[in-house]
């Protein structure tokens, strides 16, 4: 996956199913409650890579395991 790359939310994200442009990867830490609870500690997780897609008119940060790239060859 690259900047400018068209790509689909997929998994369980609410923007499920959209299109958007990658704009920016980068590495960011991020909780996932579900899997390690609701108290926050940082310094059990390392950063995983994101990126800043563009949905729309918005930007929003999504972790790369939710994103794929779409074909453009059709």
């Amino acid at each position: 996956m690259k900047v400018g790359d068209l790509v689909k939310v997929f998994q369980n994200s609410r923007r499920w199913g959209r299109m958007g442009v990658v704009v920016k990867l980068f590495e960011k830490k991020i909780w996932r409650t579900h899997i390690l609870g609701k108290k926050v500690n940082w310094n059990k997780i390392e950063p995983e890579p994101v990126a800043d897609v563009m949905v729309g008119e918005r930007v929003v940060t999504i972790p790369l395991v939710d994103l794929e790239v779409a074909n453009e060859n059709r």
